[in-house]
């Protein structure tokens, strides 16, 4: 019999030293497009077949998510989960469900199988076009930093992405296997987004999680590029600890979030300076924010939507930043720096920065990376950073820039 179990949802964090050997990886194992699948460093998340879908109407999303929850209590279903994701303009639709039933197990990290090498891609033809192409996104950011230095705003995240196109049909299962072995510790997602369409990555970023009364944010901001020299490596770490640049763009995305969740909570905790988390590609400058729910009635989707879009993925001022991306972006980010993730009936849950992912479709494929741009930012060097912020899901399409 399975360890992975159906439909419950409150998993307590695994023993160490008694891992459920296979529960998270046979959920790892079990994807097929079309399903939706979320580990976090809590809990592994598998859904298929029918479920409820959170419309899109006038009402506001949380209002909208609670409603099809209670529908679904209300229907005899036992600890129903909401599951999916919000696009980075989060009144257009979203893609969220009530799925009847999900199987759950303990995190990827706790299961020892994870450490078990992915297959390699099946080392498809791709054609890669860049939008927009590395010297006009270079442009941008000189535009923008002239802008800041005329007081216009402090901060922007201006992103860029790559089309993939192959001549065979895409291997999403693989790719989410190499993208969950690459970074178990993290939030790897395959979520439907349409007709066809899947939102697939795995980022590293927590936007909140509420148990209980607890809450929990680790806003990143400053990033710099790994090296697989491993003295350079830990040289590049230490200088993104100390870079004045990056310590003021981290600084300003902390004090939004500990603002949008002030009013929420008592007994915030937030730490002074901050520390680095790794991913396979990158450093990131972490800090882990943290304070008890002021109301029972405050959900983890609340808190999100009171957070989204942090400084992290937009700039500050918020308003002004987004007009400066529409004018600046080619394209439309649909769910890039939006939100992933689930909650349950009783307002716990866990919802992710949308970062270091795609959007596939049939045989194509859009990746997506963005970079912090504030008054100091030199062009080619946040050029290079998304390119560096791309590996991560080159790797795992067996793709090179």
């Amino acid at each position: 019999m399975s360890t992975a179990s159906q439909v419950a949802t409150h998993v307590p964090p695994a023993d160490p030293a008694h891992p459920a050997v296979g529960a998270a990886t046979s959920l790892l194992d079990a994807y097929t497009p079309g399903d939706s699948f979320l580990a976090t460093p809590g809990r592994t998340l598998l859904a298929r077949g029918p479920g409820r879908e959170v419309p899109y109407d006038e009402r506001p999303l949380t209002d909208r998510v609670n409603a099809t929850l209670a529908e679904a209590v209300a229907a005899g279903q036992e600890s129903p989960v909401v599951i999916g994701a919000i696009p980075f303009d989060h009144t257009a639709p979203a893609a969220l469900t009530v799925p009847a039933a999900v199987r759950t197990a303990p995190p990827l990290a706790s299961d020892p199988l994870i450490a078990l090498p992915a297959g390699p891609s099946a080392g498809a033809d791709w054609r890669i076009r860049p939008v927009p192409e590395p010297e006009v996104y270079g442009a941008g950011v000189a535009t923008a930093v002239a802008r800041m230095w005329r007081g216009e705003f402090s901060k922007v995240v201006l992103a860029r992405t790559l089309e993939l196109t192959s001549g065979a049909p895409l291997d999403l299962p693989g790719m989410l296997q190499r993208l969950a072995r690459r970074d178990p510790s993290g939030y790897t997602f395959a979520l439907p987004t349409g007709p066809e369409r899947t939102l697939i990555g795995a980022s590293p970023e927590l936007l909140v999680s509420r148990h209980g009364n607890q809450v929990v944010a680790n806003p990143l901001a400053g990033s710099t590029p790994r090296s697989h020299d491993l003295a350079e490596d830990v040289r590049r770490a230490a200088t993104l600890l100390e870079s004045v640049k990056d310590l003021h763009e981290h600084a300003v995305v902390v004090d939004a979030v500990h603002q949008a969740l002030a009013p929420h909570c008592t007994g915030m905790t937030v730490p002074a300076r901050p520390t680095l988390i790794r991913t396979a590609t990158m450093w990131h400058l972490s800090t882990t924010v943290t304070g008890t729910l002021s109301s029972p009635g405050t959900s983890a989707l609340d808190l999100a939507m009171a957070l989204h879009p942090t400084p992290a993925v937009c700039g500050t001022p918020t308003r002004t930043a987004r007009q400066v991306i529409t004018e600046t972006e080619p394209f439309d980010r649909g769910f890039f720096t939006g939100v992933v993730g689930w909650g349950n009936a009783d307002g716990d849950g866990e919802w992710v920065v949308t970062i270091r992912c795609a959007e596939a479709e049939e045989r194509t494929l859009r990746l997506y990376a963005g970079a912090g741009i504030v008054a100091a930012s030199e062009p080619e060097a946040e050029t290079a950073e998304t390119a560096a912020k791309f590996r991560t899901f080159l790797s795992a399409v067996g793709a090179e820039l």
